[in-house]
């Protein structure tokens, strides 16, 4: 039952709102001045608070404000009886869900509860897959290998310096670029990921910087690349070594000038992106054979990550197999099954050429072909690569 709070100095207005409200079949307290209100949204927490502006002790924009301040997730409908353009618009800034004008008329007011306690509603859904996602990227380890790839994440994370992140695939370079965007001051704004072995040396152009409409015979409509689409947030650049030339040159220009042109378009277009890129190769072979542009490596490597490869944290295995071993059992709805000591062990001699997503296919072949308890035997038969 969605739990709602009625402050106003008024007795008859509170009468009138709690009757009509629980009618509806809300649970309603009410207070009687500012003080009183804010008193006991500070212990309990409200759905929603209808919340009057002129009253004794602390007046209604005042308590919204330091409701908010507070980091209450109630929200506020405020009602007065003196409104107008301004009041309401200097409520909505202080964080209000919406204004209504005394007496109010009861229909909108159900219509706005309503309204107020579905976007309540969502927020707490937002913050919870927020919080399952940042579980799903979260880094596991615990060697010193790892902790320095925290440690520089932490660090970085809250500067708007470029990252070059390195490392062998499957080892996680996607998860450290989730990680620095997270910590950033852009993290309520998109990452936008690209995938530059993924797309055709031909597309990669039109893939970042967009195209007009006619550009190319099959350019039927005006398309918004990924640095038009990560302006204000964060641009991942996956597997960056794989770019052509004539990319690269244009990433190098998008990065000096903040400027981009869409492909077959004249007009300069301002972006405000943070870049993150990610490469396997060695950069500096890959200058050195001309295959990469020395200038776009300065520019892109202005602070260098490198995550490890598993069998350099062999260390880490246990914490990982255990995690991967609860994860999946939540995606089955299963128990989550245990390896033996002698299991673990095994895993932590193997060679893991595919890094940490070579283990959690392991893992999943594991607790789909053994029983509750996963034994050395099993390991050795079922850890073996399938090709």
């Amino acid at each position: 039952m969605a739990k709602l709070l009625i402050i106003d100095d008024e007795k008859a207005i509170r009468g009138a709102l709690r009757d009509i409200l629980e009618y509806e079949g809300y649970s309603v307290e009410e207070a009687s001045d500012g003080e009183q209100g804010l008193e006991l949204v500070k212990q309990y927490d409200y759905d929603v608070v209808l919340c009057d502006i002129r009253m004794p002790k602390i007046e209604g924009l005042d308590l919204l404000q330091r409701a908010t301040d507070m980091g209450k997730g109630a929200q506020f409908i405020m009602i007065s009886a003196f409104g107008n353009v301004e009041t309401a618009v200097e409520a909505t800034k202080r964080g209000a869900f919406d204004f209504i004008s005394k007496p109010p008329d009861l229909n909108r007011l159900l219509v706005t509860v309503r309204n107020a306690l579905e976007r309540g509603k969502m927020i707490t859904e937002t913050k919870v897959l927020k919080k399952k996602v940042f579980k799903l990227n979260e880094i596991i380890g615990e060697s010193e290998a790892i902790k320095r790839v925290l440690d520089t994440c932490d660090r970085v994370g809250p500067t708007e310096a470029r990252v070059l992140i390195t490392g062998p695939n499957g080892s996680g370079k996607e998860m450290v670029a989730k990680r620095l965007h997270e910590r950033s001051n852009r993290a309520n704004m998109p990452l936008i990921e690209v995938n530059c072995a993924a797309i055709p040396s031909e597309l990669i152009e039109s893939e970042l910087f967009g195209h007009e409409k006619g550009s190319f015979t099959s350019a039927i409509k005006q398309r918004i690349g990924k640095f038009e689409q990560a302006d204000g947030g964060t641009l991942f650049l996956d597997e960056i070594g794989d770019m052509s030339l004539s990319a690269q040159a244009k990433v190098l220009r998008a990065l000096q000038e903040s400027k981009i042109t869409r492909v077959g378009g004249d007009k300069e277009i301002k972006i405000n992106v943070r870049v993150f890129a990610a490469t396997n190769k060695n950069l500096q072979v890959e200058i050195a054979e001309g295959r990469f542009r020395e200038d776009l490596f300065h520019r892109l490597n202005v602070i260098p990550i490198h995550v490890p490869a598993l069998r350099q944290r062999a260390s880490d295995i246990p914490l990982l197999v255990e995690k991967f071993l609860q994860d999946i059992a939540g995606e089955y709805g299963q128990p989550a099954k245990r390896l033996t000591p002698e299991a673990m062990g095994y895993l932590q001699t193997l060679p893991w050429t595919g890094n940490v997503r070579e283990l959690r296919n392991v893992i999943e072949r594991l607790v789909i072909m053994c029983g509750d308890v996963i034994t050395i035997d099993d390991a050795k038969i079922f850890a073996m690569p399938v090709i």
